[in-house]
C-alpha cells in the first residue's frame, strides 16, 4: 500500500473516533458500490450523515475541504442514494446530508480535525 494510502486509512480511523467520540454511530466505512465509494456512513439523532475523509500532510496545495468540489459532491450524493436503497433499515426516518472531515498534520493521529456540517 501506497503511504498515501496507509495516511488516508490513519485519517479515516481518525475522523470514525472523533465522529464516535462526538455522539455519533458509525454505521458503515469504505462502502463501495458502482458509483463510488463513501468513507464514513453515521448517524446521530434523526440525521444520516455520509461523511468524506481528507487527510494532508499539509495545506501547502490547498485546504482539504477544497478536494470535494461540485463534481465530487454530486458523485457522493448518488452513492449515498444507493447505500440507502441497500439499507433502507437503517436509513428510515432520518434525514440525508453530507459532511467532509479534514485532518491535516504529519501524523494523522495527532493532526488537526476539521468538520465542515451540512455541505449543500
Amino acid at each position: 500500500m501506497a503511504d498515501k494510502d496507509v495516511r488516508g486509512r490513519a485519517g479515516e480511523e481518525r475522523a470514525a473516533r472523533y465522529l464516535a467520540d462526538n455522539g455519533f454511530t458509525v454505521l458503515d466505512r469504505n462502502w463501495r458500490c458502482r458509483a463510488g465509494e463513501l468513507d464514513i456512513v453515521a448517524a446521530r439523532g434523526g440525521d444520516l450523515v455520509v461523511v468524506e475523509v481528507k487527510t494532508r500532510r499539509t495545506d501547502g496545495f490547498g485546504h482539504p475541504f477544497e478536494a470535494v468540489d461540485a463534481r465530487k459532491r454530486d458523485r457522493l450524493w448518488r452513492v449515498a442514494c444507493a447505500w440507502i436503497a441497500a439499507h433502507p433499515d437503517l436509513a428510515a426516518r432520518r434525514r440525508l446530508r453530507l459532511d467532509v472531515i479534514g485532518v491535516t498534520g504529519e501524523d494523522p493521529a495527532s493532526a488537526a480535525i476539521e468538520h465542515l456540517v451540512d455541505l449543500r
